[in-house]
């Protein structure tokens, strides 16, 4: 089968949209950190809408892989052209998808292999916005303070050697640097990752690696450089070999990674673009004052939910999040959740029914044609909780408010890092912070080893867990936090998650 390559786009099936501007013409405006998946199925499809109605061609992406080589040397090539398959069922229960050739992606540099170039794309005249998603551990900051991790080995590094940074914020910061020296104008960093204010950490972690290089660049940034928060949410499931092979022979040519995702999407971004932007509002963009109340929407509602199924249904064996929606006890425990324990929280946002939204994310979750594997969700937990659970868990503590559904949730992940489910298949823990949660874990366990299985001795395991501040911060002196998980974890270990996810779903009260 011949390769997708520009070439071939023109004798592609009526039914695949391809793109229809002059991409010879096309330059570089955006350098994205982190080009994996959901970059091309989010950023670059709406990038993509934007392009063609207006003609404006100062926006073409070059992608940057922070860590592998992998997508680069699948869309080399290609010239940086992919298939987005979007896919959902139809109102029979078939499958359905839709696809569209992305052209926007004109290049992908490995930082990794050769740093100095990406720093030099950053400090082109032409880059006009500088987006990431790099993914929470990207940032090495700590989840908990949303500070800048010092000792972290990449900004050690980065900080002794300014040529060839490893981390994201080392690379802008090095860009940024040289862009000033050069006279050269401002620019926009955008994040696109699950942080809360993103755009406002992103800035604080930016400005505190340069104020410990170049206190000058780090008053320009400060002065002159713009931060937009913004909230993006579409579901990307990793692409496996089966939707790379059904893609290609629904395309006739073979596209080495595609991407997959549903059809749905939301962005909302704060309209703060110094050296202007693509009109993004053509393909669904929300231009905004303040992304904070979007942000945790998605945070606390979205995420949370995601992460809750994750954890609950990898910890009991359940694959995907279709199956996991399929029994009835999550879908009640979902719903609770998000209707009792989360909405409350997040107040009125501007042109969005709670009620709506929340019904409408568990049919996104149904989705049977994602396939959407919980283990991927289920990866750097301790990057995750912070933001998605935690901040729910303490304003609700303020208050008062029962947390019963949240802390089912905490429990999980804790039951989850044992590495083996109820079915006892074992898999590995992707967290970067796995070594010392496995240490923690042990610590625990060994605290209350002797003792007989009670409500007591689980209490002490998890307040040990919940005494590790990256994660968990001053939750770990919160009697009704630890009091709350520790009722859900003593039922996981003596019934089992699904029992205990059927008892907490049918009463909201706790499992014993």
């Amino acid at each position: 089968m011949d390769r997708l390559r520009p070439e071939s786009v023109a004798a592609l099936p009526a039914h695949v949209a391809t793109p229809r501007y002059d991409r010879e013409a096309l330059q570089t405006g955006i350098v994205h950190l982190g080009i994996g998946a959901f970059a091309r199925a989010h950023l670059a499809a709406v990038n993509e809408v934007a392009i063609e109605p207006t003609g404006d061609l100062r926006f073409g992406i070059e992608g940057v892989s922070m860590r592998s080589a992998d997508t680069r040397d699948a869309l080399a090539p290609q010239a940086g052209l992919y298939t987005l398959a979007l896919r959902d069922a139809a109102a029979d229960g078939r499958p359905r998808e839709r696809l569209q050739v992305i052209g926007n992606l004109l290049g992908v540099q490995v930082a990794p292999e050769d740093p100095g170039a990406v720093v030099s794309r950053i400090a082109q005249a032409q880059t006009r916005i500088v987006s990431l998603t790099v993914t929470e551990k990207g940032y090495c900051h700590d989840p908990a303070s949303g500070a800048l991790r010092a000792d972290h080995a990449d900004i050690v590094h980065d900080l002794a050697h300014a040529d060839s940074p490893r981390s994201a914020i080392g690379v802008l910061v090095r860009g940024l640097q040289r862009r000033q020296r050069a006279g050269l104008g401002p620019i926009t960093l955008m994040s696109l990752d699950n942080l809360p204010s993103n755009g406002d950490t992103l800035r604080a972690l930016v400005l505190g690696f340069a104020a410990r290089t170049d206190p000058g660049a780090c008053a320009w940034i400060e002065r002159e450089c713009t931060f937009p928060n913004s909230m993006v949410d579409r579901i990307v499931p990793r692409t496996t070999a089966a939707d790379r092979e059904a893609i290609s022979r629904s395309l006739g040519v073979r596209d080495a990674w595609p991407v997959v995702a549903e059809p749905f999407l939301e962005w909302a971004v704060e309209d703060r673009f110094v050296a202007g932007r693509p009109r993004w509002e053509l393909g669904g963009a929300r231009f905004v004052a303040s992304a904070k109340r979007f942000e945790q929407l998605k945070l606390r509602m979205v995420n949370a939910s995601h992460s809750a199924l994750a954890y609950l249904a990898a910890s009991a064996g359940v694959a995907t999040v279709d199956a996991a929606m399929a029994l009835p006890s999550m879908r009640r425990y979902l719903q609770r959740l998000i209707i009792e324990e989360i909405a409350p929280s997040l107040g009125e946002i501007p042109g969005v029914d709670l009620a709506s939204f929340g019904a409408q994310l568990l049919v996104r979750f149904d989705n049977p044609a994602l396939a959407h594997q919980t283990q991927q969700i289920a990866m750097d937990g301790s990057q995750k909780l912070p933001q998605r659970l935690l901040g729910s868990v303490r304003e609700r503590l303020a208050h008062g408010e029962p947390i019963t559904l949240l802390a089912l949730a905490v429990a999980a992940w804790m039951r989850y890092l044992d590495g083996v489910d109820d079915t006892g298949y074992a898999y590995p823990i992707n967290d970067p912070l796995a070594p010392a949660l496995a240490q923690q874990l042990a610590n625990a366990q060994a605290l209350a080893e002797a003792e007989p299985a009670n409500l007591q001795t689980e209490r002490s395991r998890v307040a040990a867990l919940v005494s590790f501040a990256p994660v968990f911060g001053d939750l770990g002196d919160a009697a009704g936090f630890i009091d709350a998980v520790a009722a859900h974890r003593l039922s996981i270990r003596q019934h089992g998650v699904l029992a205990t996810l059927v008892a907490v779903a049918r009463s909201g009260g706790q499992a014993a």
